[in-house]
């Protein structure tokens, strides 16, 4: 048994350091926008031996995973200390999610989880399940986290089991490692989900983009990304929500939408990922998309381009929840490169990278929504017009250079 036991550990612990240390490429022909990836960054087996395995083989001969994890995904991004962190979501065999930190010595690659998972304190009332965490460095010096906690629904009927309450978690920090719990965010929605906090004061006070739903499922009459603001967030209260983007019949956010992470301060306004939902006959549909507010008033969009920016691609489309991605970090390195963390169907992680000027073009001189199939159209014919007005032009300039060599 005990040499079942060592070769068994020998395999497992020589694949995962091949799959942890594997160099990561982009993939060939992008969009000019960003810049895919060929491997994950994270993965379940990216998960330590340790949190899945009895290493004692005494108690465990056979080598036999005690613990499975069944999905890394959907995590916030934060940079400290030179290393790129990741705080995911991290989803047992058992269905609870739990956060763990990632860290990488450069951002698309060689992430190893740190040594033990999250401690994350409770409230009065227990989390049965927390997710989705929003890591956001504050002006005011702490690291919060806002994350989706989950509850049985006490209005359930006897017998559903599977009626839930979202709301709100907040949890702070410096460094990643001691966490202090503050009571859940209070607003007048029934239930929220993808609050996310901005990174700035506001008139003195803090600022929150919010999802209002009507349902744990449905946003129903509250959908959109909301705004509202606190005057603390050891007891974040806020009584009045803003609709700053709605969602809208027949677009890629007409189900639902959301606030990604924190949006990126840039010198022409505040750059803005999120996640939109339709419904199709295959299911729910979760592409991202970018849009930019004004510097002083976050409440106020700028530029919005039409449809999804990122939307599952390959083997992304595959996975414990199918064609989805979905978004909660991004990090803004100092030379300007953006690294944007996406989940692809509930299940792994990956990496895209662009730069805040091929963001800040894409978002600027992308034409919007004209939410018609003829507009559409125009938009289109108005570029092959523009295109073939150029083309001619550079025609004219080459007939131009041959007739003057000629002369």
């Amino acid at each position: 048994m005990e040499n079942t036991f060592q070769t068994r550990l020998n395999e497992l612990t020589a694949f995962q350091a091949d799959l942890i240390t594997r160099a990561n490429e982009k993939q060939p022909l992008s969009n000019g926008i960003y810049d895919r990836y060929i491997f994950p960054v994270l993965t379940h087996q990216h998960a330590p031996l340790s949190w899945r395995y009895d290493l004692n083989p005494q108690t465990n001969p056979f080598c036999m995973e005690r613990i499975g994890i069944n999905a890394t995904f959907n995590a916030g991004a934060i940079k400290l200390n030179g290393k790129y962190l990741l705080v995911a979501r991290v989803e047992g065999n058992d269905r609870k999610s739990f956060f763990a930190v990632a860290e990488s010595p450069n951002g698309i690659d060689n992430f190893r989880f740190w040594e033990k998972p999250v401690t994350l304190p409770e409230t009065n009332d227990p989390d049965i399940n927390v997710y989705d965490m929003r890591v956001v460095q504050h002006e005011d010096g702490w690291i919060y986290g806002l994350f989706c906690t989950e509850r049985k629904d006490p209005q359930a009927k006897p017998g559903d089991e599977s009626s839930a309450v979202a709301q709100c978690g907040i949890a702070r920090t410096r460094d990643l490692v001691s966490w202090e719990r503050l009571p859940d965010l209070v607003t007048t929605s029934p239930q929220q989900r993808n609050v996310v906090l901005h990174p700035e004061f506001i008139n003195g006070k803090y600022a929150l983009y919010t999802r209002p739903q009507d349902s744990f499922i449905e946003a129903g009459s509250r959908g959109g990304i909301g705004w509202g603001l606190t005057d603390s967030m050891e007891n974040a209260v806020v009584n009045e929500e803003l609709i700053i983007d709605p969602k809208t019949y027949h677009t890629v956010y007409e189900a639902k939408n959301g606030q990604g992470p924190a949006p990126i301060k840039t010198e022409k306004g505040w750059l803005h990922l999120a996640h939109g939902v339709r419904n199709t006959a295959a299911g729910l549909r979760y592409v991202l998309y970018l849009f930019l507010t004004d510097l002083e008033d976050p409440t106020k969009i700028l530029y919005k381009p039409a449809g999804h920016f990122i939307a599952p691609e390959g083997e992304e489309r595959v996975g414990d929840v199918s064609n989805v991605t979905f978004s909660n970090g991004w990090i803004l390195d100092e030379d300007g490169t953006v690294f944007i963390y996406y989940a692809s169907s509930d299940t792994r992680t990956h990496v895209a990278t662009s730069t805040v000027d091929q963001l800040l073009d894409y978002v600027m001189n992308t034409p919007a929504d004209g939410f018609r199939s003829a507009a559409s159209v125009q938009q289109i014919n108005r570029l092959v017009e523009k295109n073939q007005a150029y083309l001619a032009s550079q025609q004219q300039e080459k007939a131009y250079e041959l007739t003057g060599a000629r002369s």
